[in-house]
């Protein structure tokens, strides 16, 4: 049996988040396996917290030299991947993009999955080369008529498979994407299960998330569990099954690290959506459950957050004179210098970026609870 104490610095180990290692960054996102890439800044402010001196120049030229991609992936989210990884994800994704993106305003525009099978490789001949969502909006309106384009376009966008283009500022990509067409060859059609291109995103799972149950695996794809469960089965022997705290069946790595509960875990101010936050179907592997709503909101943001002994303690903003940490519950002296020194370093990267990283999402801040509250 393992304990839920050493799931979480299980979790921990193989985030890279108990102590930073010495990685180029496409290396640290293959070992974490995906960043959460809804907000620009986020992919850099993941690395930081994993990577010895991370320089964000780093993952710029590697976003410009195409070694790490931001994509639709997993829970239909946009993601940044290792290159190499990106076409057996994209693969295992199939059902679930096929199924959420080929339906609702899709269908509402009157369109069909044969009309995107049509629409997609014209599509991705388009994008050939980079275009803007302007332009991709116009060729779709060019081929489908104006009340039809906003509900293709939707669709299309996050199921066919286009790459965001880096299109600069502080974090290389704004809020106005530009695409371009990923070169993975022809896309599959329907809602089939490509079964080796599942097993290999759960191996990849479970040895950057890992152990995990088939609620774990399905939450992190958004995929359905049951063909989670054929997969496993297949992979007998390949992976180890553990009897988790709650007397439930944990699937893992055979030679996956799985740290002792009292090793230590530096504190760290985690980026927005952080990857570790929102892979488990079960998180309270990191976040304590009282503290979920105050982090996860009900629009679906989940806020920068306060990691301390590895577990989610607050969260934090950048404000004039400093970053400013909000704790849910009281920290002991040598914890706020922990949070002090990480945020002394957080300064220095955003000084050359962004400062105020963030802000749009500072009208949560209005709806905490009373708490703790330090400029750092």
């Amino acid at each position: 049996m393992i304990t839920a104490r050493e799931l979480n610095r299980a979790s921990l180990s193989r985030q890279l988040l108990l102590e930073r290692e010495q990685l180029t960054a496409p290396e640290a996102i293959r070992r974490v396996v995906a960043l959460q890439a809804q907000h620009p800044a986020s992919p850099y402010l993941a690395l930081w917290n994993r990577v010895t001196d991370f320089a964000p120049a780093e993952l710029d030229a590697a976003f410009i030299g195409g070694a790490v991609v931001k994509a639709t992936l997993m829970r239909i989210t946009l993601h940044a991947v290792h290159a190499e990884d990106y076409p057996v994800l994209r693969a295992a994704m199939q059902p679930t993009l096929y199924a959420s993106r080929l339906g609702f305003r899709f269908a509402e525009a009157g369109l069909t999955p044969a009309d995107a099978d049509k629409l997609v490789p014209e599509l991705l001949a388009f994008a050939r080369r980079p275009r803007t969502s302007a332009e991709m909006q116009a060729w779709v309106e060019e081929r489908l008529g104006a009340e039809k384009k906003d509900g293709a376009w939707w669709g299309l966008k996050a199921y066919a498979p286009l790459h965001h283009v880096p299109t600069g500022g502080p974090w290389s990509f704004g809020f106005r994407p530009s695409f371009v067409a990923a070169g993975t060859g022809p896309v599959p059609a329907g809602r089939a299960v490509d079964p080796q291109a599942l097993r290999t995103l759960i191996l990849r799972y479970l040895a950057g998330f890992g152990p995990a149950s088939v609620a774990d695996v399905a939450q992190f794809a958004m995929v359905q569990r049951a063909p989670v469960r054929e997969a496993l089965r297949a992979l007998d022997g390949a992976v180890e099954q553990f009897q988790g705290p709650d007397g439930g069946t944990l699937f893992d790595l055979p030679a996956g690290p799985r740290p002792p509960a009292d090793t230590p875990a530096p504190p760290r101010l985690m980026a927005m959506w952080d990857s570790v936050l929102l892979a488990y179907a079960d998180r309270s592997r990191v976040i304590p459950p009282a503290y979920r709503p105050l982090v996860i909101r009900r629009n679906g943001d989940v806020l920068p957050t306060l990691l301390v002994d590895g577990y989610v303690a607050g969260v934090w903003r950048p404000v004039d004179g400093g970053i400013e940490a909000t704790a849910f519950h009281p920290l002991p002296p040598e914890t706020w210098d922990g949070l002090a020194a990480e945020a002394h370093s957080l300064r220095t990267l955003l000084a050359d970026r962004d400062a105020k990283v963030y802000s749009r999402h500072h009208h949560w801040w209005t709806k905490l609870p009373g708490a703790e509250v330090r400029t750092l």
